[in-house]
C-alpha cells in the first residue's frame, strides 16, 4: 500500500489518526495515555523500538511480556519503547483509504520510522497480522527488499523457537528470555549508529548474528528432507555461529517486571494484575510447547513476590492479583505464598488467583486461602484427556479417582463452579475418547451433588483443537482436520 510518512521522523500521526476515529468500533483502543504508559520526545534518545503483541488492543494490552519489555526499555533514559497492536478491519480500511500508517499507541508515531520492530508471538496465529502491520507501515514484506531507512524486524516469543515459517519476513529472531536480549539488541543498534552505520543494514544483522545468540536467517541456509522435514541448518559464511543459544533468565528477583503495570483505558481479557511467580515447568505434557521450551525451572522468592504484588497494587489499583506460571500451585512455597497474600490483603478488596491448576496439586487449604476474602468464582481444571487411555498418551498423568476426589472436595469446600479445559485431535484419539469427556463431565457434577447435597453444582467443560507445536514430542504428529473436529 501507498502510505503517506510523517513530515519527520518521530511526527504524531494523531492527527490525521483522529478524523478516524468517529467512524470505527471502540475508538479507545487506539487513543494510548493508560496509567503508567511512558511517553518521550523523539529527539531525547539514541535507539527506537516500536513493540507489537500482534493482536488486538484488548488481547494484547495485558500480555505479560509486552509489558515487561516496554518497562525495561524505557528505564533507559536514551532508549525510547512504544507499542502497537493489531487494527480491526473497520479501521484498517481507513487507514489505507486515507495513507495512515501503522502506529504507536504511546505517540502515535509511525512504526516505520523506529530502528526495531519488536513482535512477541505467542503462537503462530499473529503472523497473519504481522504481515498486516508490516504493510500498514509502509516496510516492505519480505527483508532482502529492506534498507538502512526501515527497522530491522525482530521475532520474539514461543512461536519465534520455529523461525523458519517467517524467515523471509523477519530480519532477526531472539529465542527464551526477552530482558536481557533487548538490552544487547539495543546496545549494538547504538553503537552501530554511532560508529556510522558501518556496512549498512547487513552490518548491523552481522553484529547481531555474531552475538550467538540472535538468529539472523539470511546468514544461513535450510535444507529440506524430502517430506518436508528440515535437514539441516548451516551458516553461508564463516564469521556466523553453527548454534544459535536462547535466553535463559535465571534470577527472576533481579528483574521484577513489571514494576509499574499498565491499565488499559479499554477493557481487555484480563482486568487484574499479574506477577509472575516462576517461569519453566517440568511436567512434560507431550503436546506442551511452552513446558519443554522455558526450561529450566527459576522462582520467585517469597519476598519478591510480596513487594511486586504491593507495589502493583499501589501502581494501578486493581483488586484482583494472578500469580501466573506455567502451574502456579507447583511452586515449592505457593502454601506460603497464598498464606502471607492472604494474611496481608484480608480486610482489602483484594483478591488473589490462579490460572488453570493440575489435578495433583490442588490443595483445599491453597484454594482457601486464596479466597480467604470471600470470592470463590470458580476453579480451573485441564485434565486435558477424556479418557484415562487419552492422559497416559499425553503424559498427563492424571486418573480418574484423582479428579473426581479432588473436584469433590472442591465442591465441600463451598465452591459450586468448576471448569474443565480438554482437548480434541490429539494423537491416537478415537470417538470413544471424546465421549468419555461427556461422561467425566456427568460424574463430577453428580459427585458435586452427593457430598454437598445441593443441586446448583455447575460444571463447564472448554474443548480445544489440538495443534502440534515445534520442540515436542507430537511436533511431527498430524492436525486433526476441521470437518472430523466439528464432528467429534
Amino acid at each position: 500500500m501507498t502510505v503517506t510518512l510523517p513530515d519527520r521522523r518521530g511526527a504524531s500521526v494523531f492527527d490525521r489518526l483522529e478524523l478516524l476515529l468517529p467512524l470505527v468500533s471502540k475508538p479507545i483502543q487506539y487513543v494510548g495515555g493508560e496509567l503508567n504508559a511512558t511517553f518521550k520526545e523523539w529527539e531525547s534518545t539514541a535507539v527506537r523500538w516500536a513493540i507489537m503483541y500482534p493482536d488486538a488492543y484488548e488481547v494484547g494490552a495485558p500480555n505479560q511480556g509486552v509489558q515487561i519489555l516496554y518497562e525495561v526499555l524505557n528505564e533507559r533514559e536514551d532508549v525510547l519503547a512504544e507499542r502497537t497492536y493489531a487494527v480491526w478491519p473497520d479501521l484498517e480500511a481507513l487507514m489505507r483509504e486515507h495513507s495512515v500508517p501503522q502506529f504507536t499507541v504511546d505517540g502515535h508515531r509511525a512504526v516505520g520510522d523506529f530502528d526495531v520492530f519488536g513482535l512477541s508471538f505467542s503462537t503462530e496465529l499473529g503472523y497473519t497480522n504481522m504481515l498486516t502491520a508490516i504493510d500498514l507501515a509502509g516496510i516492505p514484506l519480505l527483508s532482502v527488499d529492506r534498507d538502512e531507512t526501515h527497522p530491522i524486524i525482530v521475532a520474539g516469543g514461543h512461536a519465534a523457537f520455529n523461525p523458519e515459517p517467517i524467515a523471509d519476513i523477519i530480519d532477526a529472531a531472539v529465542l527464551g528470555d526477552g530482558e536481557e536480549a533487548v538490552l544487547l539488541i539495543t546496545d549494538i543498534v547504538r553503537s552501530w549508529k554511532e560508529s556510522g552505520r558501518p556496512g549498512g543494514r547487513e552490518g548491523l544483522l552481522l553484529e547481531l548474528a555474531r552475538t550467538g545468540v540472535i538468529y539472523v536467517p539470511q546468514f544461513y541456509d535450510v535444507t529440506y528432507l524430502d517430506d518436508g522435514r528440515i535437514q539441516r541448518v548451516a551458516p553461508n559464511r564463516p564469521d556466523v555461529p553453527w548454534r544459535v543459544r536462547k535466553h535463559t533468565l535465571m534470577d527472576l528477583d533481579a528483574w521484577p517486571y513489571p514494576k509499574a503495570p499498565l491499565v488499559p483505558l479499554a477493557e481487555t481479557v484480563h482486568e487484574r494484575m499479574s506477577v509472575e511467580i516462576f517461569r519453566g515447568c517440568t511436567r512434560g505434557c507431550r503436546f506442551c510447547q511452552a513446558g519443554m521450551i522455558t526450561r529450566p525451572v527459576r522462582e520467585r522468592s517469597i519476598t519478591g513476590i510480596a513487594a511486586m504484588v504491593d507495589a502493583g497494587l499501589k501502581k494501578t489499583g486493581y483488586e484482583e492479583v494472578g500469580l501466573l506460571s506455567l502451574s502456579s500451585a507447583d511452586h515449592s512455597e505457593i502454601a506460603d505464598i497464598a498464606r502471607n497474600l492472604a494474611d496481608r490483603y484480608e480486610d482489602t478488596q483484594t483478591s488473589l488467583s490462579l490460572p488453570s491448576t493440575r489435578v495433583d496439586a490442588f490443595n483445599v487449604d491453597l484454594a482457601n486461602e486464596l479466597s480467604r476474602n470471600g470470592r470463590r468464582s470458580g476453579l480451573t481444571f485441564a485434565p486435558e484427556g477424556g479418557s484415562e487411555r487419552m492422559r497416559r498418551v499425553i503424559n498427563k498423568m492424571v486418573n480418574e479417582e484423582d479428579l473426581i476426589r479432588t473436584v469433590t472436595t472442591a465442591y465441600s469446600a463451598g465452591w459450586r463452579s468448576v471448569k474443565l479445559y480438554f482437548m480434541c485431535g490429539l494423537p491416537t484419539e478415537t470417538d470413544e475418547d471424546i465421549l468419555q469427556i461427556a461422561t467425566l463431565a456427568r460424574e463430577v457434577i453428580k459427585a458435586g451433588r452427593a457430598a454437598t447435597g445441593r443441586n446448583d453444582i455447575r460444571c463447564t467443560v472448554s474443548i480445544g483443537g489440538f495443534v502440534p507445536k515445534p520442540h515436542t514430542p507430537f511436533q511431527w504428529a498430524a492436525q486433526l482436520d476441521h470437518e472430523s473436529t466439528d464432528a467429534r
